[in-house]
Parts: structure tokens; C-alpha cells; sequence
């Protein structure tokens, strides 16, 4: 793994030019003010003298303005590049984000995620744009200053650095301390926004169970902890501040004890004297912007880390995916290539095992069976026997452990990953509806589809209705996660969202469970229409669905128990005889 300055290096090496144009403005802007104590002696000189000051007085606001106007522009400049570098890392960290594995993302929550994309990334813009910077501007900056004290006078120069260079050892033992304290701050707040999340993503079931205190307890509790860490920062980044100011004042004390001595013995003369003090006073700038470049250094790194643990996470390889059209004409020729090219798949199971992690018993333990190319094949069996794992391997969201899986009579690993969900459709079971218009659900996997063809999946669906009765008709925005529409139509517009693919294979994880009878009937002939040239498989409870099946797969305990007809497995498998008669007659009855 990269070291956290390597990684640093990485965001702002595409913006070194800005950076490093708007460090030196504001390095000028602040090299400037070096001249204030100068100009001050000069001043001072010629009123002992009985000169005129107004030249070095002019001189000096010449020198003040300018170095305000290079301060000015160095900082905006600095500020508009710290965005680009949010926006650069915002841009690489989603796109990492959604090209990582089902199974890292299982073991993250979406509120964490969140806040890395967010918060943690706005950081970036600090350490970068601000906290480099100063700490570079303030180290040269206090490199001048020193410069120019020391042609003031050596012995006060000396008496200064000893001050300073023990309070500089007490502030590094500090900044250890800082830097954990901002990373389990930013962890903490990370724990805040999964929690809201939670309670965010189940809304109705937090009313309806009456959890609302319960779920505001949790997330008050993650913010409280937020809330601590965020103290324990505060304060010692509190000690650290007083520290900075105390050196400066402690030299100060100093300095007037032994300059004063020195004035009244004749060995420094009083414009000296005024200078030097003047100078010592600047240091607090300086001295202010290292300690706070290596504060904010310190948050940037942690930020930094917490945005590399995503990055390092395993990403999918989307090799073989086709970018997608921005022309009519392109759109056209690749729906003609579509409907030549539409071949059913068929799919071979040979003794697949799979299990999501060590802890848990295998999901597949020996799984072997064959649906044909064309036609429907059906996967039945109790919760827990492996059906929906067929599907989740079959998308490639898993890759199994052992044995053999091929579609198409290719090795499923053989597929280019984004070649091989193009010539999917997968009608999910909880059957999950983006926000945003109907006519953005229905065109999510075809943004190329025609409106005769949105019209036809529209009808196969018996969509019509819905459509009849929004206000806007497709253009109708349905809410958060389509909570306008209610389970049975967000069932049929994930199934019309899956037509409109014109998929080679399409996967029907209960693709039934919130239709009624009627629209489960019209389902039943949609499958049958697609049956000729395209391989349907599907998961079912109930088995009304499927008893027209040309293939059944019972599967029980992560194996396959028996497969045939209905009519087949009615007669010789217990298990499946059994869910026939308890549903079947169960339907029946209703």
C-alpha cells in the first residue's frame, strides 16, 4: 500500500502548476511584510535624526499594498485549485465506488460511504490548498524572519531560538496525539451518517414499529460520540495554538530583559532594538501557519486513509463494456446489431460450490444442472436452498469457489464482465425502483429504447393504466426508491425495464410475489412469448408460475434434489410434492 504522502503526491500532481503559482504569490505576498520592521527602523532613525520619514513611509504602504494584492491572488488561486482537487477525487472515488465488488460493498455501509465521498474528499481541498502551502509559506516565511533578526542583532536572535526550540519540542509531542484524535473523529462522524442512514433507508418500518426513539437514540449516540471526538480534538489543537502564542510572548519577555540591557550598555542602538522586536512579533504568523498546515496535514492524512481503504478495495473488471451512444444513428445501428446478434443462452451448473464467507456453510455444495437455450427453467425450493445465489452468480456479483459455470457454452469467466450483463435481465426480488421518472426506470438499461418500443413493454406489463393516471404520464417522478408506486407496479416496472434489455437470458428472482392473479397471468404469457429466443429462468414460491415450466430444479440444502416437469416431480420427489400440494391447493382456495 502506497505511503499517505505518496498518496497526496498522486491527487495534487495534476494541479502543481496552480499549486505551486499560488504558493509563491502568497509566499511574495508574505515576504512583503519582512520589509514592515525594516522600514520601521528606517522611520525610526530619521525622526532621532530629525529627517523626514514620509520616503520610507511611502515606501512602506507601497510594500503593504502590494503584498496584500500577491496574498489576495495566491489565496483565491490556491482556493479554486483546493476545488478542482475535490472534484478530481470525488470524481475517481465514486467511480471506484460503484466498480467495486458486491462482496467488499456487503461489508460497508451506505452512510460511511457517504461520508467519504463527502466530508472525508473536503479535506482534501484543506490539506492541499491550504495546509501545504502555509506550512511551505510559513517555513520560508520564518527562514527570512530569522534571517533579518539575526542582521538585527545575533545575541537576541540566539535568546529567541532557544525559547522558541522548546516550545517546538513540547508541539511534536503533541501532533501524534492530534493526528489519532482527528481520525477517530472522522470515524466517528462516518458511524453518525450510517446510523441516519439506517433509520433513513427503512423510514416506513421505523413508523410503523413505533422505533422513532429508538432509531433518533442511535443516531444521537453516534453523534455524541462525534461530538467527543470532535472535543478531544479541539483540544489539543487548543494547547497547540496557545503553545505557538506563548513562545512568541515568552521570546518577548526575553528580548526586552536582555535588548534592554544590551540599549543601556550601547551595544544595540533603539531603531535595532524597535526592529528586532518587530520582527519577533511577524514570527507569530508564521509560526501560526505551521502549526496549522500540520494540523490540517494531519486531518488531510487521515481523511486520506479513510479514502484509500475504498480505492484499495477489490473493483470489478468491466473489460468488453461497450460505451454507450450519443447519436440517434449510433442508437439505431446498435439496436439492428441487437436484434441479429439476440441468441438465447443456455446455462451449466457442474458441481458449483460457493459460500459468501468462511464462517458460514456453503450457499452451493455441489450444484450441477442444465437449463437448454431457449424456454423457461424454473428453480424452486425451501428459503435458504441456494436459488437467488444461482442468479448472483450467474451476474457475476460473486465468482464461485469450484467447479465449473458457463453460459452460452463459454466459461462464465471467460466473459468480458460488461459483455456478459449486456446479455442479461435480472428482475430483482424486492424489484428496486430508482428515483427519478418512470420513463428513466423503464429506459435504465436501454437508453436507446424507441418510444414504440417503451409503448410495447409498456403494454406487455399492463403498464397503461399507471401510466394513464400520473399526472405526467412517464414523466412522472416516482419518489424515493418509486415509493409512489405501490409493490405490484414497481414489480412491473423493473419486469418492463428488464424487456426493454432484450436480454439473452433473463433472470425472474420472484418476479410474481407482489402481482395479483390477473397481472401474474399476463406475466405468465409475457415469459411464454419470450421463451423462443430467450432463455428465462426463474425463482418461484409459488408455483402456480411455473408449472408449464419446460425444466424444474428443486434445489434443498445448497444442492440440487431432482429435476423434470411438474408432472414428473410430482411423482418422485417428496419435497417437491409437498410444496405443490401446500400451494397449489392454497391458491386454489382463493
Amino acid at each position: 500500500m502506497p505511503a499517505p504522502s505518496a498518496r497526496l503526491l498522486a491527487h495534487a500532481r495534476p494541479h502543481l502548476r496552480p499549486l505551486l503559482t499560488g504558493g509563491l504569490l502568497a509566499l511574495f505576498g508574505d515576504a512583503a511584510g519582512l520589509a514592515i520592521p525594516l522600514m520601521a527602523k528606517y522611520a525610526v532613525q530619521a525622526f532621532a535624526e530629525d529627517r523626514s520619514a514620509a520616503p520610507a513611509l511611502l515606501l512602506l504602504t507601497l510594500i503593504v499594498a502590494a503584498g496584500a494584492a500577491l496574498t489576495a491572488t495566491g489565496t483565491y488561486l490556491m482556493a479554486r485549485t483546493g476545488e478542482s482537487v475535490v472534484l478530481g477525487a470525488r470524481k475517481r472515488l465514486v467511480a471506484r465506488m460503484l466498480r467495486l465488488k458486491v462482496a467488499a460493498v456487503d461489508r460497508l455501509t451506505p452512510g460511511d460511504l457517504l461520508t467519504r465521498a463527502t466530508s472525508d474528499t473536503t479535506l482534501l481541498r484543506t490539506v492541499l490548498s491550504r495546509s501545504l502551502v502555509e506550512s511551505a509559506t510559513g517555513a520560508l516565511t520564518l527562514l527570512g524572519t530569522v534571517v533579518f533578526m539575526g542582521v538585527m542583532d545575533l545575541v537576541l536572535l540566539g535568546v529567541t531560538l532557544l525559547v522558541l526550540t522548546l516550545i517546538a519540542a513540547a508541539l511534536a509531542l503533541l501532533m501524534p496525539r492530534i493526528r489519532r484524535a482527528q481520525t477517530q473523529a472522522q470515524e466517528a462522524v462516518g458511524e453518525m451518517g450510517s446510523a441516519l442512514d439506517r433509520a433513513l433507508q427503512s423510514f416506513r418500518t421505523v413508523k410503523a414499529n413505533g422505533a422513532e426513539e429508538r432509531e433518533e437514540a442511535a443516531v444521537i449516540g453516534a453523534a455524541g460520540r462525534a461530538y467527543a471526538k470532535g472535543l478531544t480534538v479541539a483540544r489539543w489543537t487548543s494547547v497547540s495554538d496557545v503553545s505557538t502564542l506563548m513562545s512568541v510572548q515568552l521570546a518577548f519577555l526575553c528580548v526586552i530583559g536582555v535588548g534592554g540591557a544590551r540599549v543601556a550598555s550601547g551595544d544595540l542602538d533603539l531603531s535595532s532594538l524597535v526592529a528586532f522586536l518587530l520582527y519577533l512579533f511577524y514570527l507569530v504568523g508564521p509560526l501560526g501557519q505551521l502549526a496549522e498546515g500540520w494540523v490540517g496535514l494531519n486531518s488531510g492524512l487521515a481523511a486520506l486513509g479513510r479514502i484509500a481503504e475504498i480505492e484499495d478495495l477489490p473493483g470489478e473488471t468491466m473489460t468488453g463494456t461497450r460505451p454507450a451512444a450519443h447519436a440517434a444513428v449510433k442508437a439505431r445501428t446498435r439496436r439492428k446489431a441487437k436484434r441479429k446478434s439476440r441468441v438465447p443462452l443456455d446455462v451449466t451448473f457442474k458441481d458449483v460450490t460457493f459460500a459468501y464467507d468462511e464462517d458460514r456453510a456453503p450457499a452451493h455444495d455441489g450444484i450441477t444442472f442444465h437449463a437448454p437455450a431457449g424456454g423457461l427453467t424454473a428453480l424452486v425450493g425451501p428459503s435458504g436452498a441456494g436459488k437467488s445465489t444461482v442468479f448472483a452468480l450467474l451476474e457475476r456479483f460473486y465468482d464461485h469457489d469450484e467447479g465449473t459455470l458457463t453460459v452460452g457454452g463459454r466459461d462464465i469467466r471467460d466473459w468480458p464482465l460488461g459483455t456478459l450483463r449486456g446479455a442479461l435481465g435480472y428482475v430483482e426480488q424486492d424489484a428496486p425502483v430508482l428515483a427519478g421518472t418512470l420513463r428513466d426506470n423503464l429506459r435504465y438499461a436501454a437508453q436507446d429504447a424507441t418510444e414504440e418500443e417503451l409503448a410495447d413493454a409498456v403494454r406487455r406489463t399492463r403498464l397503461g393504466d399507471l401510466v394513464a393516471r400520473l399526472p405526467d404520464g412517464l414523466d412522472t417522478p416516482v419518489g424515493h426508491r418509486g415509493v409512489l408506486l405501490s409493490g405490484g407496479e414497481r414489480q412491473r416496472v423493473a419486469i418492463a425495464r428488464a424487456l426493454l434489455r432484450r436480454p439473452r437470458l433473463l433472470l425472474l428472482d420472484e418476479a410474481t410475489a407482489n402481482l395479483d392473479a390477473v397481472n401474474e397471468q399476463y406475466l405468465r404469457e409475457v415469459v411464454r412469448d419470450l421463451a423462443p429466443d430467450t432463455t428465462v429462468l426463474v425463482i418461484a414460491h409459488r408455483l402456480s408460475t411455473v408449472v408449464d415450466a419446460d425444466r424444474i430444479v428443486v434445489l434443498d440444502g445448497g444442492r440440487v434434489r431432482a429435476q423434470g416437469t411438474h408432472a414428473e416431480l410430482v411423482e418422485k420427489d417428496a419435497l417437491y410434492g409437498e410444496l405443490a400440494a401446500t400451494q397449489l391447493v392454497a391458491a386454489s382456495t382463493h
